[in-house]
C-alpha cells in the first residue's frame, strides 16, 4: 500500500513563505511524476506544479517566479516552496504521485491534504 504524508501547511501573512514536504511510503520501486494540487472552497482542484523523476518541472502561471518544486528521489519526497504568498494562494494543497510502480501494483496516489492560509 503506497501513502503519501503531506506536511508544513498553516497560516501564514501575505507575503511570506510556507515550505510544503510530502514523503512517500510503501516497497515502491518508482514514482516517475511527483507534484501538488490544491483547491480552494468552491472551486475545483487544479494543477500547482509537477516534478519528473528526471527533475523536469512545470508550473502554473499563478505559481511560476514565486514556488519553487523538487524532490529527493531517495526518499520519495517531494517539496514545494512557496514564497511571496498571496490571499488567493489560501486552499488545500494536495501531493501527488503519478504512474507509481510498488509491489502492489501501479497507479496515482494522492496525499490528505494539507490547509494553506494566506491572510493578515
Amino acid at each position: 500500500q503506497v501513502q503519501l504524508v503531506e506536511s508544513g501547511g498553516g497560516l501564514v501573512q501575505p507575503g511570506g513563505s510556507l515550505r510544503l514536504s510530502c514523503a512517500a511510503s510503501g516497497r515502491i520501486f518508482s514514482i516517475p511524476v511527483m507534484g501538488w494540487y490544491r483547491q480552494a472552497p468552491g472551486k475545483q482542484r487544479e494543477l500547482v506544479a509537477i516534478i519528473t523523476s528526471g527533475g523536469t518541472t512545470d508550473y502554473a502561471e499563478s505559481a511560476k517566479g514565486r514556488f519553487t518544486i523538487s524532490r529527493d528521489n531517495a526518499k520519495d519526497t517531494v517539496y514545494l516552496q512557496m514564497n511571496s504568498l498571496k490571499p488567493e494562494d489560501t486552499a488545500v494543497y494536495y501531493c501527488s504521485a503519478q504512474n507509481v510502480i510498488a509491489t502492489t501494483g501501479a497507479g496515482d496516489f494522492w496525499g490528505q491534504g494539507t490547509q494553506v492560509t494566506v491572510s493578515s
